[in-house]
């Protein structure tokens, strides 16, 4: 979390800890910078405020989205990927399971949306598109301009998960309907998220109460939470794009070193302006994922295989098999993720760690097979 972040909810969680329902001083307070924070996270995405909901994170928005979207808008097909993240995915098995159709589109081997499968789909009609902005898993960006201006030819609605793209690429709500986000992707604390809803798009409410949130989404507001996302939001734009070439950078250093010191790696994460500048997903032949994951936590190392969200599961990445990879590379593939305080140090100690846990785990391997 960014320290100005930090700094700007202390006041939330003492002096002012109040309901920003409430009609008193500390109250209003306590709205007030609800509705400052509003206001920001609006002005990175360039909405309205009054078209920015407060979720309790990523999942939350998307399943509001989701869920909200096709239950109000009634029967029809909804059209999504095979690679989106769990909270889309299984918000969409439960409606699948409710009877609406579903069409799971086609990506590529660098998973990018097949854009004239994307096209076919909406000849039949459709009431919802739901994809990411930027892949949770490899970092693969999608043509999200092109997909808006299929689904604005069509009159569907376009849902878009943000939360991996926000705080990293720039973003604008233009010609999208429903656009989800996450503080913790950005700099902000964890606990709280973001939904925008365009202005006429009707969404059924997951959870009832008190009418907060436009009555879209009720329950007290989480204050401390809000506030360190819109200083998270407010800063984000300052140093994008040194901040994404630096990232690039570490990047590209990270995986020419581990591509010289390892043998039979793949990476599965596109390279160049088609991948987010933070996020480096690799294949190792014959090292399991979770096994490698295990090797370098105990070097102090943090990387996740598949979906953090899913971590632990043994399970092969969804999101490798939707891009065509075997069952074995699934289950290798891993993915490095970099921060704003990385540094290039850092990069080298990976490198030599990931050499030397890769190179013990096919050793004990060869051992076991002898």
């Amino acid at each position: 979390m960014r320290r100005e972040a930090r700094d700007a909810m202390l006041p939330f969680l003492t002096e002012v800890y109040a309901n920003p329902s409430s009609v008193h001083a500390l109250g209003s307070a306590a709205r007030c910078a609800v509705e400052d924070a509003r206001g920001r996270v609006a002005t990175l995405i360039g909405a309205r405020p009054s078209e920015v909901v407060f979720t309790s994170g990523g999942s939350e928005a998307n399943n509001l989205a989701v869920q909200g979207a096709v239950n109000a808008a009634g029967p029809g097909a909804i059209v999504t990927t095979a690679i989106e993240h769990a909270s889309v995915r299984d918000a969409v098995a439960y409606l699948a399971r409710t009877g609406h159709p579903v069409e799971e589109v086609a990506v590529d081997r660098l998973g990018r949306v097949d854009v004239d499968a994307l096209r076919a789909a909406l000849r039949r009609p459709v009431t919802l598109v739901s994809v990411g902005w930027a892949n949770n898993e490899v970092g693969t960006i999608q043509p999200i301009e092109e997909i808006s201006a299929l689904c604005q030819a069509r009159g569907v609605t376009l849902h878009v998960d943000a939360v991996q793209a926000a705080g990293k690429l720039p973003l604008s709500v233009r010609g999208i309907d429903l656009l989800s986000l996450s503080a913790h992707k950005l700099g902000g604390p964890k606990g709280i998220g973001a939904l925008f809803a365009r202005s006429g798009i009707p969404l059924r409410p997951l959870v009832h109460g008190g009418g907060q949130e436009r009555g879209v989404r009720s329950g007290t507001e989480n204050v401390p939470g809000i506030v360190g996302m819109g200083e998270a939001c407010r800063l984000a734009p300052e140093s994008g794009p040194a901040r994404a070439e630096r990232l690039v950078a570490a990047r590209e250093a990270l995986w020419a070193g581990l591509v010289r010191e390892i043998p039979d790696m793949t990476r599965n994460s596109p390279a160049g302006a088609d991948c987010l500048p933070n996020t480096l997903n690799v294949s190792v032949a014959g090292v399991r994922g979770e096994v490698l994951v295990a090797a370098l936590d105990l070097a102090g190392i943090a990387i996740s295989a598949g979906s953090a969200c899913a971590a632990g599961a043994g399970e092969p990445s969804h999101v490798l098999l939707g891009m065509g990879r075997d069952v074995d590379a699934a289950r290798d593939g891993v993915r490095f993720s970099f921060g704003w305080s990385n540094t290039d140090d850092e990069i080298e100690h990976v490198v030599a760690a990931t050499a030397a846990a890769v190179a013990r785990i096919r050793t004990s391997a060869r051992r076991g097979a002898g």
